[in-house]
């Protein structure tokens, strides 16, 4: 007997020992030359199963011992565990074996060191507020219920009296459905059981409009849980909603403006509309293009992809309450316009040849040092001027190239594999326009921009009209959305962030990129110019991004998940209208293709201030810029795009600094343009037939 309890001792004593021994073995994976593809494979032995898995890529479940979707050249790490707590921790990084993973692969750094500086939170670093989502309490939804569902789901009976406490598993109702038959529903959850249905009433019906709208129409009951729950992401790090320090400085910038020039985004609104219809637009003043050609030029600049897929990746995560906050954000960046196309046009310089050289290089550089700021000024210029030429050749470029040719591929698939060529055809178009300057980008744009920003809005009132009925659920999910969302949607603070976000994003306000298309403008009064550069905000995101959201609304699209951005703006309209994805694709590269050649002249007038103002450094800029197009057409570029992309919203720091300086300024040349204005004594076409008459 003692031999055997022996053998068993010595048994068990071995097991440990040997169970102490975790190891891990990884199989690293390239399978292909594309970018974001790698592959990480585990084996682990030893320790005591079942295993856990931290990845430092969020998406890689705890569960998995494959992490899938990597981006080669950088740095992963894991660290496993058992079940007793013995851990390993490891590094990776996959092999690069092409130019692109080897670009990738060293932009992601630097995307990650950008993206730490304009999406750091200065609220939750202080401990303001914490930013971790937490959910109070678990939603019941119609078993296997999507946005496609159809039917009538009734509440048939409860089979747990309201406020008692349920745990997870419970069976807590009986649904009946139209098409037959019962369905039972489980509670989630545990916590105190509150009724969103009453027995016997109907909980979602696919033919009554309001629940299609309505954001949580399938819910039959809520779960309030014992202690809220952090949400969290596959690998188990908790899931943030932050407030992005850019938004702060864009936001409080267009704030300040607004009240410093007293709110002259609203009453200053009929005079912009007179301006840009052309009654003030005198032949004889200096500048190259007409008030409305600057206009068009500057809006072709920011209307585009954020419009369409943009919209819909903000409704989508902030639901239709995002909208009115997205609305509100347009309307205070119509102030941030005025201040910098103002100052645009006032420092100027129009060389003996009639060219122009303005915008925040010009102001941040004279304006500055009339101030005794010189250093400061000149600083802050270069720093802009670097950006801009890096945004113009990423975001205004390779990212306008890359996704107009996604979006016709995915129409058109007979375009599929050729993005060289698209590339190529599309710099040879880009080329003919750019090559003319500011006076050929002017005439192309002033007729593409009226022409497709047309075509859009009227299919999206049409797509709005055939839903009319809906109007009435579609206006509260987006007023209880704004003021009421659900812990899910971050609150009301995430849904205001992320409305924001997206009209800072998109109508560019503060960046002062439309500053150096409207200092070409023909004028002799500086503030005129800022008038009609506030009606661009209020175009791009009071008109085109909420008429999209308001598409997304009407036809119950933005309760859709697993959807790209474009391609749920696109399912949207195609439910009504049939064949308009493909109308979609081609605006799309209308859109993309105005975007290039309006950041070409942005980024060529950065490129000059650096580089020299001779036509032979402006011809230099013209051709990288087209070679960029078929690069950014033909390659996925991933993290160089999306670096590019942050240098856009960069340049809004030295811009808004040089603004805040110079508001004054602005505010005393307002009021004496008042003065002219009331007193009759600006350029007006009727006053001049009069005279000439």
């Amino acid at each position: 007997m003692r031999k055997q309890f022996l053998s068993i001792f010595i048994m068990l004593c071995s097991v440990a020992v040997f169970a102490q021994e975790l190891t891990v073995k990884e199989t690293l994976i390239n399978p292909s030359n594309k970018i974001n593809d790698g592959q990480v494979e585990l084996e682990v032995t030893g320790g005591t199963p079942p295993y856990t898995y931290k990845w430092s890529s969020q998406e890689t479940s705890l569960k998995s011992n494959t992490a899938i979707n990597l981006t080669e050249g950088v740095d992963y790490s894991v660290l496993v565990k058992d079940a007793t707590g013995k851990s390993v921790e490891k590094t990776f990084n996959i092999d690069t074996e092409s130019i692109t993973e080897i670009f990738n692969g060293t932009m992601t750094p630097a995307v990650a060191g950008l993206g730490s500086v304009l999406f750091w939170d200065p609220f939750a670093a202080t401990g303001i507020y914490d930013p971790v989502v937490y959910a109070d309490v678990k939603l019941i939804s119609i078993p296997e219920w999507n946005a496609d569902t159809e039917g009538k789901f009734s509440l048939q009976q409860w089979l747990k009296p309201e406020g008692s406490h349920v745990n997870k598993g419970d069976k807590i109702a009986v649904i009946s459905k139209s098409t037959g038959g019962t369905v039972d529903a489980f509670a989630q959850a545990n916590g105190e059981l509150k009724y969103l249905v009453k027995e016997g009433g109907v909980i979602y019906n696919s033919d009554n409009k309001k629940h299609v709208i309505e954001q949580g129409a399938q819910y039959l009951a809520e779960i309030k849980y014992d202690e809220p729950i952090p949400l969290v992401h596959p690998n188990g790090d908790p899931q943030t909603k932050n407030i992005p320090f850019i938004v702060v400085w864009l936001l409080l910038g267009a704030t300040f403006f607004t009240l410093r020039m007293g709110f002259i985004n609203i009453r200053g609104f009929k005079h912009s509309l007179d301006l840009a219809k052309g009654k003030y637009d005198d032949p004889d003043a200096p500048g190259q293009v007409t008030h409305f050609q600057a206009l068009a030029t500057a809006v072709s600049g920011t209307v585009g992809l954020g419009n369409i897929a943009g919209v819909a990746v903000a409704v989508s995560l902030g639901g239709a309450g995002a909208t009115m906050w997205m609305i509100l954000a347009g309307l205070l960046g119509m102030s941030s316009k005025f201040v910098e196309c103002t100052l645009g046009v006032k420092y100027r310089d129009i060389l003996p040849d009639g060219r122009v050289f303005g915008g925040p290089m010009n102001y941040l550089r004279y304006g500055l040092e009339k101030r005794n700021l010189k250093g400061v000024g000149k600083f802050l210029a270069v720093f802009f001027a670097i950006l801009a030429v890096g945004a113009s050749f990423g975001g205004g470029n390779m990212f306008q190239a890359n996704q107009s040719f996604e979006q016709l591929a995915g129409q058109f698939p007979v375009l599929a594999g050729h993005g060289f060529w698209f590339g190529v055809i599309t710099a040879i178009l880009v080329g003919t326009v750019i090559l003319g300057g500011i006076s050929s980008i002017a005439k192309v744009t002033e007729k593409i921009v009226p022409f497709m920003a047309g075509i859009y809005v009227l299919a999206a009132l049409i797509v709005i009209g055939v839903n009319i009925e809906n109007i009435g659920p579609a206006f509260s999910a987006i007023i209880d959305g704004a003021f009421s969302p659900s812990a899910l949607k971050g609150g009301v603070i995430g849904v205001l962030i992320v409305g924001f976000q997206r009209a800072a994003f998109s109508n560019e306000a503060g960046v002062g990129s439309a500053a150096i298309a409207h200092s070409a403008a023909k004028t002799n009064h500086p503030p005129s110019e800022g008038f009609v550069a506030l009606l661009e905000p209020f175009i791009d995101t009071v008109v085109v991004c909420t008429l999209t959201a308001l598409v997304l609304i009407f036809t119950g699209m933005h309760e859709v998940e697993g959807i790209a951005g474009a391609q749920l703006t696109s399912d949207a309209f195609g439910s009504v209208i049939s064949w308009f994805p493909y109308v979609l694709a081609v605006a799309v590269f209308l859109f993309a293709f105005s975007t290039m050649i309006s950041w070409s002249y942005y980024g060529m007038r950065a490129w000059t201030f650096l580089f020299g103002k001779s036509r032979k450094t402006e011809i230099v800029y013209k051709i990288f810029f087209m070679i960029f197009i078929v690069i950014g057409a033909s390659v996925s570029l991933g993290a160089v795009l999306d670096f590019s992309d942050m240098m856009i919203l960069a340049m809004s720091f030295p811009n808004i600094i040089g603004l805040y300086i110079m508001s004054g300024e602005v505010r005393e040349d307002l009021r004496e343009y008042f003065r002219k204005l009331k007193a009759g004594e600006l350029f007006k076409k009727q006053k001049a037939a009069k005279e000439t008459a």
